[in-house]
């Protein structure tokens, strides 16, 4: 049973994800605001720093196809993207000294450079015409202020069960 509770957690928050930009939309709040949800990336980073770096690439390789097949036009984008991420995050908490707080600012950096890099590359392809100040006010910072909130409801609760699942990886 403790093997299929991981897969859960992750599709739990690739469907959290959905259900959070349905349920609470940016009008609620009388503002053009978006707010981008990205749990699953937060959750994806704390796997790899504080579980197993390998498992956590590995779920960031198959959320970002998911993730791609689902809500996206463009194959590739998350699924690039995530294992990046997951991958510089952990090469940079072997700089950093590894606590909870670190590791809370470490992830909500990724997710801002996810932010970014989705951007670029929609920019890139001529998928949005968003000028990079308009982003910055609309979209980047209301997302990092969601996602920070996140961080701070679930950082623990996430680092103890990645911690546990790390414990249970060594004793088998």
């Amino acid at each position: 049973m403790r093997k299929f509770l991981l897969p859960l957690l992750f599709i739990f928050f690739f469907i959290l994800e959905s259900i959070f930009v349905q349920s609470l939309p940016a009008e609620m709040f009388n503002s053009e605001r978006i707010l981008v949800p990205r749990f699953l990336m937060i959750a994806i980073i704390f796997l790899t720093l504080y579980g197993n770096r390998n498992h956590g690439l590995i779920y960031a390789l198959v959320f970002g196809l998911l993730f791609d097949v689902v809500y996206t036009e463009i194959i590739g984008i998350y699924l690039f993207l995530f294992p990046l991420i997951a991958y510089l995050t952990s090469k940079v908490m072997r700089l950093l000294q590894a606590n909870i707080v670190v590791i809370s600012v470490v992830s909500l950096l990724g997710v801002a450079l996810l932010e970014l890099c989705v951007y670029e590359l929609t920019f890139l392809i001529n998928k949005t015409d968003m000028v990079f100040s308009m982003f910055v006010d609309l979209r980047w910072l209301p997302t990092l202020i969601l996602n920070l909130a996140f961080i701070i409801i679930f950082a623990y609760p996430l680092k103890r069960h990645f911690e546990k699942y790390a414990l249970s990886l060594k004793e088998e």
